[in-house]
């Protein structure tokens, strides 16, 4: 099994700018939900039969190196007892020149650039930039180097919404190009299971977690 987690909030999260493959840490709040969401992923490991839980525990973790992804991993990694094993290959899509910029600004600033690329995310990619069928490679790759190295355990991926996005396609064989049909909350869960026939997804963005916020019993 898989679980696929994004990491927690910044603050270019909350200004909607592209961080691509910046070093943008966690803010405040990120950090908070990593520590929810560590401490619910422990205390799921510690009961598998509850509903919603995953079957057995998480064998290992591999995480983005990005600092976002990275922070969020090395948290959950404490509450469950694992070392996070860092992996570029979860970085996010490099978003080149326009790293930083809203979509507004994007629009403003290059809007020829912006319009080919979302004729075909495919294989255009942002200036300076790559390409959504470059990403679906190296991620290809590291998922076939997963399923050889634990062939049958379960594996936590801590990484970015659209390296989530694109996992999913690549499992499932769903266009690329409509990859942005996926919604990824900040710390959200998704679960894949690998079965005789295929990938089946067992749940998708489960961030229920994140309405324990303020409840004092968390930590």
């Amino acid at each position: 099994r898989l679980l696929l987690i994004r990491h927690g909030e910044t603050d270019w999260n909350a200004s909607g700018r592209y961080q691509g493959q910046m070093d943008i840490p966690l803010n405040e709040a990120g950090v908070e939900q990593a520590r929810i969401l560590g401490h619910r992923l422990r205390n799921e490991l510690s009961r598998p039969t509850e509903p919603g839980a995953p079957t057995g525990s998480i064998d290992a973790i591999y995480a983005s190196d990005l600092a976002r992804a990275w922070q969020t991993a090395e948290i959950v990694g404490a509450a469950c007892g694992l070392t996070p094993r860092p992996e570029p290959r979860l970085r996010e899509l490099s978003f080149g020149e326009w790293q930083g910029l809203t979509y507004q600004e994007i629009g403003e600033r290059d809007p020829e650039a912006l319009a080919a690329w979302n004729h075909d995310r495919v294989n255009g990619r942002p200036p300076g930039g790559e390409s959504l069928g470059a990403m679906a490679a190296r991620v290809s790759d590291l998922l076939d180097d997963v399923r050889r190295e634990i062939r049958d355990g379960n594996v936590a991926l801590i990484s970015h919404g659209g390296t989530i996005r694109v996992i999913l396609c690549v499992l499932l064989e769903h266009p690329l190009a409509t990859y942005w049909q996926f919604e990824v909350d900040n710390t959200a869960i998704a679960e894949i299971e690998f079965c005789t026939f295929g990938p089946v997804v067992v749940r998708w963005n489960d961030a229920h977690h994140l309405t324990d916020l303020r409840r004092q019993d968390v930590f």
